[in-house]
């Protein structure tokens, strides 16, 4: 059975991609980060949908991207906005998408897995420059140039399946494939037990998605959104 390495948030949309790598056939063992974001319960929630879809391994990497700060998420003295604005909000976290998906290309390689899920999305998002086509088409590129199995011919492919998807086609999806989106967390600042605050640019789109997709919204906020 092929393998594959899917990068799991504990969001919605990388719920959904990696029910969609299951679909395609894949054995998938998923990675989650603590990367000193605000919050880990989107790590909890994160277990709780590898556990429901069936992952062969789900390992959380420590990697304290706090240590930099520079981003909301990950440094408390910078609030998280009510809502996105323009050009790239402060919730960006410098090189985080990069540094996922070299530690996922590390695994990969030494699973023998030639795939790369990850749930990116360029569409209905906060506007995050390593969530865009070319940045994933150009990481593909330097993973087949940087590893023993790229240069010798085995070749891996970065799988951004939502990537020109909106907010709602990824709720229809998710739901079409079984995905409990009860189980995710997509807030930027969720309490404890994962309650979103519903104010935030993750709370606004999601709920935004359901309303669209018009599938009732299983999460639980803090504040009416």
């Amino acid at each position: 059975m092929k393998k594959s390495v899917v990068l799991l948030s504990g969001g919605m949309d990388s719920a959904t991609a990696l029910a969609m790598a299951r679909e395609q056939g894949f054995a998938c063992y998923a990675m989650s980060m603590d990367y000193g974001q605000r919050h880990l319960a989107e790590l909890d929630a994160a277990r709780r949908v590898a556990s429901a879809l069936g992952v062969i391994e789900h390992r959380t990497i420590p990697i304290p991207l706090d240590a930099f700060g520079g981003s909301a998420l990950t440094d408390p003295a910078i609030p998280v906005p009510a809502s996105g604005g323009a050009g790239i909000p402060v919730t960006y976290v410098p090189a985080r998408n990069t540094i996922f998906l070299a530690l996922a290309l590390g695994w990969a390689e030494v699973l023998g897995a030639r795939d790369i899920f990850v749930g990116v999305n360029a569409v209905d998002y906060s506007g995050y420059p390593d969530c865009r086509p070319e940045f994933i088409a150009a990481f593909e590129e330097m993973a087949n140039l940087a590893t023993r199995a790229g240069v010798e011919g085995q070749r891996f492919r970065v799988q951004a399946p939502l990537i020109r998807l909106t907010k709602a086609e990824i709720i229809r999806e998710g739901v079409r494939l079984g995905v409990d989106y009860g189980l995710t967390v997509s807030c930027y600042q969720a309490d404890e037990s994962g309650c979103a605050c519903g104010r935030c640019d993750a709370c606004r789109l999601r709920a935004r998605g359901f309303q669209q997709a018009d599938v009732p919204d299983p999460t639980r906020y803090q504040h009416g959104i």
